[in-house]
């Protein structure tokens, strides 16, 4: 009797034919498909050869090789494909089989997505995978959510391709209900972008302002990479600073034009749709926007000028205080990061592990970092925690790097370097500690134009008032609104 398949992918392009690599590897035999059905032999007979891989020419082929209860796990294009390839799919499955969507899907779709198949008797999965090439090969961060009746099935599998970390504890858990899987792949995203934003102005502030060699900065990478820094970002950046193409740096070779795929993006939009001040991350989607205006911004150049003011004074004592800005600026993103997901939690009642949530980070993922293990005591500690800036270990290192992150938010602004989201982290930091805003200002003149109403400092509470600021107008007040 030929030998069922334990889990079935469809779509061999870069993550799926890693990710299948991955599974075999750890022992699991694996029935592959392609709507281009030539790759799927084109994989068998090379990478896949003499594996235990299954080749399937047809969705129903695919079904019929596997163990049942059967589990289809779809690696294609986000949006329209994933749900006409689950319509493709339903017809060959019966009642308890599993859909699994391991794409950069939205989590909205996930969320209707679930229900849509549950529907039919089925289960249904969503879930993120964090990686890239390499993670897929060798151990990705994996966060599903869905159909909870799924995890049983699919637990082994996922936990055992996952990275691992702290004496084999794999960096895959249930997320939860419905879209939670794919909506905390989609905060990763976001903060992802936020890490990348920083870097790169860390970088250009060292180079522009400072005057730094590539191999100066290629070793202050290095170092860093050995303290609070430690990341997979901070690593590959110093492996670019060091990569040369004919005997120069290939990354001042690169166009700086950033491209990006939407996720950082719908982070901003679901920060924006729960009233969430993500304000790093939005700067660094804008930054990326203005950064693909490349011929506009040669134009402006020329009529506005750019001239940049170099720096003049002790440069290790600044490249430490370029360290702080960095250190505290990731803080706020991550801090901003949690408090959306607290609040998507709220609003979509998911019961979401957020110190779980750091440690499904920990390894595999693009944001893979030491720094994560604090983010999981801190909620281990404390896990009605509002914000990781009140945490005691946070709450410190802020202040251990306030002062040098203003100075160089400080001489950034006053050289001409732009430094968004070093300086919309810093503002953030201020605002939430600031105990009386100017809003009150804001309130009276919504209300002088608009009736909107406000609250008072002498009065309790959800207690709305409004004044005829002219002498003008009525008595009538317009409703209130709050995101």
């Amino acid at each position: 009797m030929t030998k069922k398949a334990d889990i079935g992918l469809i779509g061999l392009a870069v993550m799926g034919e890693n990710l299948v690599l991955n599974m075999e590897s750890k022992g699991y035999t694996v029935a592959v498909y392609n709507r281009t059905t030539d790759k799927v032999d084109k994989f068998v007979n090379g990478r896949g050869a003499g594996k235990n891989f299954i080749a399937t020419h047809s969705i129903k082929d695919l079904v019929d090789s596997l163990e049942k209860p059967r589990k289809v796990m779809m690696l294609v294009k986000a949006g329209a494909p994933v749900d006409a390839l689950i319509d493709q799919i339903i017809p060959h499955l019966e009642e308890g089989d599993i859909i699994i969507d391991g794409g950069n899907s939205h989590y909205p779709d996930s969320i209707r997505r679930t229900k849509y198949v549950e529907e039919k008797g089925l289960l249904y999965v969503g879930s993120g995978v964090s990686g890239g090439e390499e993670g897929a090969l060798t151990g990705p961060s994996l966060m599903p959510g869905g159909s909870e009746k799924a995890w049983p099935f699919i637990k082994d599998i996922f936990q055992n391709i996952s990275a691992k970390v702290d004496n084999n504890v794999p960096c895959c858990d249930w997320v939860g209900q419905d879209g939670a899987g794919h909506f905390v792949k989609m905060v990763h995203n976001g903060i992802e972008y936020g890490d990348m934003q920083l870097i790169s102005e860390a970088y250009h502030i060292m180079k522009e302002y400072v005057g730094l060699s590539h191999d100066e900065m290629h070793d202050i990478f290095d170092e860093w990479n050995k303290g609070d820094l430690d990341s997979y970002l901070n690593e590959i950046t110093r492996d670019i600073m060091g990569y040369r193409e004919n005997g120069e740096p290939l990354v001042e070779k690169i166009l700086d034009a950033a491209g990006q795929k939407g996720t950082g993006k719908w982070t901003g939009i679901t920060a924006l749709d729960l009233g969430v001040p993500l304000t790093l991350i939005g700067e660094s989607v804008f930054a990326r926007c203005l950064s693909a205006q490349k011929e506009e911004r040669v134009q402006a150049a020329k009529v506005l000028g750019s001239p940049i003011k170099k720096f003049e004074g002790d440069k290790k004592q600044f490249i430490g205080y370029i360290k702080d800005a960095l250190f505290a600026s990731k803080i706020v993103s991550y801090a901003q990061g949690y408090v959306l997901m607290r609040e998507a939690a709220k609003e979509n009642n998911w019961d979401l592990n957020y110190g779980g949530i750091a440690l499904m980070w920990r390894g595999g993922c693009i944001i893979r970092s030491a720094f994560l293990g604090k983010i999981k005591e801190a909620f281990d500690n404390n896990p009605e925690l509002p914000n990781l800036l009140l945490d005691p270990y946070f709450k410190g290192k802020i202040s251990d790097a306030l002062n040098g992150w203003r100075q160089v938010v400080g001489q950034a602004v006053m050289s001409g370097i732009p430094v968004p989201s070093f300086s919309s982290a810093l503002s953030y930091f201020d605002g939430y500690r600031t105990e009386t805003l100017p809003a009150n200002l804001l309130q009276a003149q919504r209300d002088y134009f608009g009736a909107h109403t406000y609250e008072r400092v002498d009065k309790p509470r959800g207690e709305y008032f409004h004044t005829n600021w002219t002498g003008r107008g009525g008595d009538t007040a317009s409703t209130t609104y709050d995101v």
